[in-house]
């Protein structure tokens, strides 16, 4: 069945909605997103009616289980600031765990471009995973990953603007390369992502709202497939566009990491007055 450009804008513009409540409802409700993503855990039967082929199981795998348990655990644990089991989800490896995740996220779909061909676009990726912020030192205090003890013990990730944007436009060329027909939904767990931090003035929130889109999105795609009917944009899908869409990413993240290099080998002293 074709869809309408007025189809996609009031369905997509609903479903971006729809996200930036999500991450409204999971941020500011801790508990409340702990028991529902532990719950979400248990929909794993009907997973095998969704899901195909290796990539699809490892990242529905590799967001949902994170998402409940360190994302989960570790916010409720820096909240109640208990010690015995609690503190165990205070420690630095809690910390690396997010980042190990981001990272993972990441080289999943770079090995899947690699695998398709679509190799500019896998280059970006490489990139994406060598400039994450790093945790930090907790000895200067000077850390790139946090969870605040406040409420509602929010999660920082000080990635930069270029870092989340470069992120933005790789993943779409991703999902345009390895299934075409979800791009138009990917597009709007991908805005909402970039939109919700830009609306509460606070660029630390990117990851956790990337987190929660992302999160939910995988686990609509895991049980029923209602993306199909409403923003199929299978029509979209052009090997052309899509050789000239990864080489641009290729190039500007390349750039970036120039830049990226370039800030890292400056004295500390002039970075810090700059």
């Amino acid at each position: 069945m074709e869809i309408s450009v007025g189809q996609y804008i009031l369905s997509m513009s609903g479903y971006i909605l729809v996200l930036l409540g999500v991450i409204e409802i999971m941020r500011k409700n801790p508990k409340f997103a702990f028991v529902f993503w532990i719950l979400a855990l248990f929909t794993f039967p009907l997973w095998s009616a969704e899901l195909e082929g290796w990539f699809r199981w490892v990242k529905t795998l590799s967001v949902l289980v994170p998402t409940a348990i360190i994302v989960g655990f570790g916010r409720l644990a820096y909240l109640n600031q208990k010690e015995g089991f609690w503190s165990f989800f205070r420690k630095d490896w809690l910390l690396w765990a997010l980042y190990g995740v981001l990272f993972l996220n990441i080289a999943e779909a770079t090995l899947k471009d690699f695998s398709t061909g679509n190799y500019w676009n896998a280059i970006a990726g490489v990139i994406l995973c060598i400039t994450i912020p790093l945790v930090g030192n907790a000895k200067t205090g000077k850390r790139n990953w946090q969870i605040e003890s406040k409420k509602p013990g929010d999660i920082l990730a000080f990635t930069s603007p270029a870092w989340n944007f470069l992120y933005t436009i790789w993943n779409l060329a991703f999902v345009y390369g390895e299934n075409a027909s979800f791009v138009a939904s990917s597009f709007c767990i991908l805005f909402a992502a970039e939109l919700y931090p830009i609306l509460k003035k606070r660029p630390e929130l990117y990851v956790t709202a990337r987190i929660y889109t992302l999160a939910f999105h995988i686990l609509i795609r895991a049980t029923y497939d209602i993306f199909t009917p409403v923003m199929d944009s299978s029509s979209w899908a052009n090997p052309e566009v899509l050789y000239y869409w990864g080489l641009v990413n290729g190039v500007l993240h390349i750039a970036f990491l120039g830049y990226w290099i370039y800030q890292k080998r400056q004295p500390k002293e002039l970075m810090a007055s700059s």
